[in-house]
């Protein structure tokens, strides 16, 4: 007998019958004489109608009552699911995220899991019933309800996996597993039957949608095996595990990343200590920079580039306002554009990759404005309507038919 952790997104719980669906999927791994525990997010766009509705209220409502509020959705969804176990005959109870024993920090919106008190998960698996748990939330020191960010639940299923020493944590979505570009846009992209947890990491972060980027740094820090698998068909899924592969692939994945901005700093002071007053001021506001570039000093002065999230563009600009003189005319955001990547750790011993993806995008007549590398990924900035384009132009030069 083992315990497996099973999480199923908004879109595989978002109506009834979809419900229903995931009642079968976990009551089947029940029935097959494991222990199991759920993880669920909320109902298809409820997040979204949640936060239109509290702007309907205020323009600027408070973190800890949007906390308060977006912690409803996952409520419901787990409610409903133990009832359609119930209904099928296996015996089920639903938990919110204090309740299972999530503790975290106080930052509202944007919570990091403290710890995992599992005493509550312990006495209802023992007693052998299905342990529904709402994803995204737990509660702070402060006795608040708090909310882990876009792509949460996730991030809870790992945290319950690790906390429990479960045997396997298996995130169902609408795609029947991580491929080597989105296959909606790139036809012949392909499932991969396993990839690493630093691969992932990567595919996660330059803009992959299938696994939460955090989720897959606590796998990897305490050795959680995820499987990401389908919920509407009944196929093996791919497997993110530690690498182990003698024979590393080159490529395992091309991604796109349409939330970008490019933040231009011209006329910095060209002497020591610039670079980091800029950066520690975005920091100082958790701002996460990705690409950055700067020029050869000319004239006492140089430009400094970087990347951001489009929502953090605005406020990174006011932010850099006075730094050493730096005045509004000299910053400049640019939100048309997006970041396409190669990601695979076979990169690292084959020389080569950059100039094959660079001719690549010559060949479309792609033009590059921006380049960050490091072991495992090569990422360009280009014009946001070449992208899709860029993809497909990149995935068929590592991935041939």
């Amino acid at each position: 007998m083992a315990l497996i952790v099973q999480k199923f997104g908004g879109s595989s719980v978002a109506n009834a019958d979809k419900v229903r669906n995931v009642a079968r999927i976990v009551g089947d791994t029940y029935k097959a004489g494991n222990d199991v525990v759920v993880v669920v997010s909320a109902q298809g766009d409820t997040t979204d109608d949640l936060i239109a509705k509290a702007g309907e209220i205020s323009a600027k409502p408070s973190k800890r009552e949007m906390d308060m509020l977006l912690t409803s959705g996952e409520q419901i969804s787990v409610a409903l699911l133990a009832m359609a176990l119930g209904e099928l005959g296996y015996p089920a109870v639903s938990l919110l995220g204090w309740q299972a024993g999530f503790q975290t920090d106080s930052k509202y919106g944007a919570a990091r899991i403290k710890s995992v008190e599992t005493a509550r998960l312990q006495m209802e698996v023992a007693r052998r019933n299905i342990v529904v748990v709402a994803g995204f939330q737990g509660i702070c020191k402060y006795d608040d309800m708090t909310t882990l960010g876009r792509g949460g639940s996730d991030t809870s299923a790992v945290a319950i996996a690790a906390a429990l020493r479960a045997d396997r944590c298996q995130i169902f979505t609408d795609v029947e597993g991580v491929f080597t570009a989105d296959p909606r846009k790139v036809k012949s992209a392909y499932k991969l039957d396993e990839i690493s947890y630093d691969e992932m990491l990567e595919l996660a972060t330059l803009g992959a949608q299938v696994l939460n980027n955090r989720s897959v740094e606590m796998a990897k820090k305490y050795n959680v095996e995820l499987e990401v698998l389908s919920s509407y068909t009944n196929k093996p899924g791919t497997i993110v595990k530690e690498d182990t592969a003698l024979e590393k692939m080159l490529v395992r994945g091309v991604t796109k990343d349409s939330d970008c901005a490019r933040i231009s700093v011209t006329e910095v002071p060209d002497v020591p200590g610039e670079a980091f007053k800029i950066f520690s001021k975005l920091a100082s506001k958790r701002i996460n920079v990705d690409i950055i570039l700067q020029s050869v000093g000319r004239a006492g002065t140089k430009d400094i580039s970087f990347t951001v999230s489009r929502a953090n563009a605005a406020e990174a600009a006011q932010l850099l306002v006075g730094v050493d003189g730096i005045k509004p005319e000299n910053i400049v955001i640019d939100t048309t554009v997006a970041k396409v990547s190669v990601v695979g750790a076979g990169m690292e011993t084959h020389p080569g990759t950059a100039s094959k993806m660079f001719e690549a995008l010559y060949n479309q007549g792609i033009n590059i404005q921006m380049i960050a590398t490091s072991e495992i990924k090569i990422s360009v900035l280009i014009n946001e309507s070449e992208a899709d384009r860029a993809v497909q132009a990149v995935h068929s030069a590592f991935f041939a038919e």
